[in-house]
């Protein structure tokens, strides 16, 4: 599903964010990333649905070379692509059920289409019940869980999450991550930047560390390890 052939990223103030990455993730997986902060874990990451762009080498996404993509073409790799941020950015002046539904909305998707699929996403992430109501009604982990609603909705084929548990408290943490493996049970890819380590040792998965800009270790069923 994504390929990275040599690739490296260099930024105007001189700072080398990946420097000679190759890697290989392919579909159903489900993938950590860790390393200390500023190890080009985020540029990693964010190369892969492309808010950023390699000074040089190659990633596929499904056969499709990112960097060959023009900037209109990739609000269709987006759709393809559901991401998750730490800070959840909802739309604040929107409730949770119109949060989920913008995501379909933007394309343009038919109002019966969207009914079925907002009702069914946030079945899934437990919010039924709170679908009237607004972001800041909600507890943190259920402002994560609109999120991944979110992202879900258009049934991506990858869903990235960039320390969706760094906000959370560690009970809420755990029933976000059960969201997560449900998603991924169901065939959806996960690549997923974390510093938490118990969930790394606890639900293993593939673990690809990554320091100084440098893939220096990609484990199947991996620990954390990483010391911060």
């Amino acid at each position: 599903m994504i390929v990275m052939k040599n690739v490296y990223k260099k930024y105007p103030n001189g700072v080398v964010a990946s420097n000679g990455i190759h890697v290989e993730i392919a579909k159903g997986e489900f993938v950590y990333v860790v390393g200390p902060s500023g190890a080009g874990k985020s540029t990693f990451i964010k190369m892969m649905y492309r808010e950023e762009v390699p000074s040089s080498g190659t990633i596929y996404f499904n056969g499709t070379d990112l960097t060959k993509m023009r900037s209109k073409e990739v609000p269709y790799l987006r759709r393809q692509i559901g991401v998750v941020f730490q800070d959840f950015k909802l739309l604040p002046k929107l409730n949770v059920y119109e949060n989920v539904a913008y995501a379909l909305e933007v394309i343009e998707e038919t109002p019966s289409v969207i009914r079925k699929k907002v009702t069914e996403v946030l079945e899934l992430v437990g919010l039924t019940q709170k679908a009237r109501m607004f972001p800041n009604e909600l507890s943190g982990g259920e402002q994560q869980r609109v999120s991944i609603a979110r992202s879900i909705v258009n049934s991506p084929k990858l869903v990235i999450a960039d320390e969706p548990t760094g906000n959370l408290d560690p009970d809420t943490s755990w029933e976000i991550m059960s969201i997560f493996e449900r998603i991924n049970q169901q065939g959806t890819t996960i690549v997923m930047a974390t510093h938490n380590k118990e969930i790394v040792d606890t639900q293993r998965h593939r673990v690809i560390q990554v320091e100084g800009g440098l893939i220096t270790r990609d484990e199947y069923e991996g620990e954390y390890r990483y010391e911060i």
